[in-house]
């Protein structure tokens, strides 16, 4: 790092410190820290469901798409980027199905593209009933 980059972030550091916090608990100092965290995820992670999936449908059938999810798709999806998260071999090994999956749907193309349309036409059906 560069000497200009070291000042920056002594004086960043410097700054941050002489900011008061919002209480003067530490338990509802993190507390609110957590919160902060816990919804700035939800939003990020809404956020890139939406452009990956909205990419090919538009936004608004995304967003149905999205809120349609069944529980078991959500634990499901919540159990694999937890085993992702927690270990080096969990990554390896829930990436290289995700990989897996993805050359065998390239193989299936058309088969998987219509099985695939199917269930996320159902999936937005679901959505719009909410």
């Amino acid at each position: 790092m560069t000497k200009s980059g070291k000042k920056v972030i002594a004086a960043a550091k410097t700054v941050a410190s002489k900011v008061p916090a919002p209480s003067p608990n530490p338990m509802t100092n993190l507390i609110l820290a957590d919160i902060a965290l816990r919804a700035g995820g939800a939003l990020l992670r809404r956020g890139v469901e939406k452009g990956l999936v909205g990419g090919a449908m538009g936004a608004t059938k995304a967003g149905r798409i999205i809120k349609g999810r069944s529980m078991m798709q959500t634990l499901v999806g919540t159990a694999l980027a937890r085993v992702a998260t927690r270990s080096v071999p969990g990554a390896i090994v829930v990436g290289g199905g995700l990989v897996a999956k993805s050359l065998y749907d390239r193989n299936q193309k058309r088969k998987a593209k219509a099985v695939g349309a199917a269930a996320i036409e159902d999936q937005a059906e679901r959505g719009e009933a909410d």
